[in-house]
Parts: structure tokens; sequence; C-alpha cells
């Protein structure tokens, strides 16, 4: 069992024909990702990386029976191409694009809320590193090799993290079932609160590893999830925990400006709600192990 994706999802990527779509399409046909053809305008009707082009993610919907999406376009325009995803009846969408303008996804945000609940597309992103079913299909921009198939979900604001943890665990014997990244900024389209809902549903995940950080509130909401609804172990790590009140680190959403909002208050609130902390980054593997011996 798998969230979000498997080796029968059928992928389209957006910005097909550019620099960074070409090599990462190529990366998940490679992969074995079963990706259906791209979306450039004004090239549809030819072919890329051997696979059909189109003008419209509607168009490619309608030949490919698509239903998931891959948004690498530049970002001015990257908002309209995850919207335009939406209206056409994409179920997943990724975007991995990374400075798209706070008030163009607010936009999006919006325009997504048209939809009724059931038929609303789910957006991972932006500025994410992506979702990865080991061993069946992949969606970002994430080195494949280092992650082994099995029962761990992986979920995280962190890229980077994220393939530490996986990199620990292989090396540890101890497998994902999908690793998602949520992405850094502060307006996303799924939250942590989101994707530990579809583990606490999924008969193939048996745990879960949360990697957070600085700023927002979303880790206190998957805290108040963790201690109502979940009932499968969760470990945490929260990057920043040097981080100075006030300054912007790294991803646009990393800035403490309210209380609870640091690393070490995020820590304490997820432990007291029964998650095992890592208390580093090369930690991680290890206290999932001890998790699971528990």
């Amino acid at each position: 069992m798998s969230i979000l994706i498997d080796k029968t999802t059928k992928i389209i990527i957006q910005g097909f024909t550019g620099r960074l779509g070409s090599f990462h399409a190529q990366e998940m046909v490679d992969y074995g990702s079963r990706v259906v053809g791209g979306v450039t305008p004004g090239k549809g009707g030819s072919t890329h990386l051997g696979l059909p082009v189109f003008n419209t993610v509607k168009g490619a919907v309608a030949e490919t029976g698509a239903t998931a999406s891959l948004v690498f376009v530049p970002p001015p325009f990257a908002a309209d191409s995850i919207m335009e995803a939406a209206d056409a009846g994409i179920k997943t969408c990724v975007c991995i694009t990374d400075g798209i303008p706070t008030q163009d996804m607010i936009q999006v945000k919006r325009f997504m809320r048209r939809y009724r609940f059931e038929e609303r597309m789910r957006l991972i992103g932006p500025n994410c590193a992506g979702v990865i079913t080991p061993g069946q299909a992949m969606m970002g921009i994430m080195p494949g090799h280092i992650y082994k198939p099995g029962r761990i979900g992986i979920v995280g604001r962190s890229g980077t993290l994220g393939y530490e943890a996986a990199s620990q665990m292989k090396t540890l014997g101890i497998g994902v079932s999908t690793s998602v990244g949520i992405g850094g900024d502060p307006i996303n389209g799924s939250s942590f609160k989101d994707i530990l809902e579809l583990f606490e549903a999924d008969d193939g995940t048996d745990a879960v590893v949360l990697i957070g950080e600085i700023g927002g509130p979303q880790e206190m909401e998957a805290a108040d999830y963790i201690r109502t609804s979940m009932t499968k172990p969760v470990i945490a790590y929260i990057a920043g925990l040097s981080a100075p009140r006030g300054r912007k680190m790294g991803h646009a959403g990393a800035i403490i400006s309210a209380f609870g909002e640091g690393a070490a208050e995020k820590a304490t609130i997820l432990r007291e709600v029964g998650a095992a902390i890592a208390p580093t980054p090369s930690d991680i593997g290890s206290t999932v192990a001890r998790a699971l011996a528990a």
C-alpha cells in the first residue's frame, strides 16, 4: 500500500520541455514512474523524450487519462499552471517550483475552494522535493536510490532532511511506504495534518517520521491530530534549535514570530502528545529503530 501515488498512477509534467522538466522527467521514467506525457504551450503535437507534448493540461488529461501532474514552471507562471491542473480534473498535483509569490498562492487556495471537497485536487508543495513511493513511482527531484521500500511514512517540510532520514533508515534496514515533501513556504497545498490523515488510513504504513522546522503553526496542528486521532507511532525531528527569533532562515516560512514557533517549543509539544523526538539530524534513523522496537 501507499499514499498519493503508486505504479499505476498516470503522470504528466507541466514545463515538460524545459531544462529541469526534461532532466527530472527522464529520472522519473528511469525509476519506473508511469509518465504519459507533458505540457508546454505552443509545442503541442510534438514529442519529447519519446512522449507526447500537449498545449494544455485539459488536452493531456483527455488523451492520456492522467490523474497526476508535476509542475516545473517558473515562479511567475506556476500559480496559473496549478489552477490549470485543478480545472482539468487532475487529482494530485506536485509543485516543485520555488519562489512563487505569496499573493499568487493565496489566489490558488481561493481557486481550489470553488470545487467540492471530494472533487478538489490535492496539492503538494510548492517549494518541495515531491513524493516517492519506493519501488513504484516518483514525482519530484529526490534521489530515488536512497529509498528502500517498506512500511514507514515520511512527511517533511525540508526535502534534504527527508533524504537524510530515508538514507539512515535504509542503512538500518528500515523501509519507506511513501515519502512526502510538503514544502517550506508559508502557504502550501497540504499540511502535516493532511498527510498524517492519509498515513493513518493506509494499511501499508506502520509508523510516520515527521520532519518539521521553525516558523508557522503546522507542527502544532499535527500535534493536536496526533493527540486526538493518530494510532500509529510518530517519530519527529524539528530543525532550527539555534535559530534566532525574528530572522528568516532558508525556507520562506522558517521565521520565529510567535510563541510556539520555535524548534524547542514544537519538540516539547510533540513529545507531550507521544511522539518520539530525534535530538539531532544524525539520530533520526536510530530514533525510528528504537521506536519500532518499543
